[in-house]
């Protein structure tokens, strides 16, 4: 697989803050014998191509107080999957890590059961969508609790890298694609508001 001049810079400038977080990851895999394997998993599908956060936002859409926030949630995951799946994935095109069957991640993501992922690397989807549905809430609340989503992120960062089908960097790509996508969102939803009164 060819590697873009982009896929190569990313994996020299995050190559230690890569592998320590994998590293970290894999040590906790071996340490737990897997237990948290079951657990990373069912997070990891909880957020394939969004349907987690597709089937929230539908949900808010049932209720008159949250219906704008089900909207913007669903335009922010919208826009997420095309900034991330569409544009920046196929431009970047960085391989995946396990994809280097001589290297050290190969081992490792065999190791946690070796689960198999199409498309490019960077950035991480699941992440993106995770990141766009928080921002989408988080923006259209007032809950003082409404931080405690982050979390979600977090865990879905976590078990993308623990599965090892992310680098670290993908998920911090993912992040930033993520809140782009959720104030880009919140900000037509707010300007179509000003429209129709």
């Amino acid at each position: 697989m060819e590697v873009t001049l982009l896929a190569e810079w990313l994996n020299s400038a995050f190559a230690q803050y890569d592998y320590i977080i994998l590293k970290a990851l894999h040590d906790l895999a071996v340490a737990t014998e897997g237990a948290l394997t079951p657990f990373f998993q069912w997070i990891s599908n909880f957020g394939k191509m969004g349907i987690g956060e597709i089937l929230l936002g539908l949900l808010l859409l049932c209720f008159k107080r949250t219906r704008k926030t089900g909207v913007c949630l669903l335009l922010a995951v919208a826009l997420g999957a095309l900034i991330t799946n569409v544009i920046v994935k196929n431009y970047v095109a960085r391989p995946r890590p396990f994809l280097d069957t001589t290297g050290i991640y190969y081992e490792w993501w065999k190791f946690i059961g070796g689960i198999k992922q199409a498309e490019y690397s960077f950035p991480s989807g699941h992440t993106t969508a995770a990141m766009a549905a928080v921002t989408a809430i988080i923006l259209n609340s007032k809950n003082k609790w409404r931080w405690v989503l982050f979390l979600f992120v977090i865990l879905m960062g976590i078990s993308r890298n623990y599965l090892m089908v992310h680098y670290p960097s993908d998920i911090l790509g993912g992040i930033l694609a993520g809140t782009l996508a959720g104030y880009v969102s919140f900000f037509i939803m707010d300007r179509i508001k000003e429209k129709t009164g």
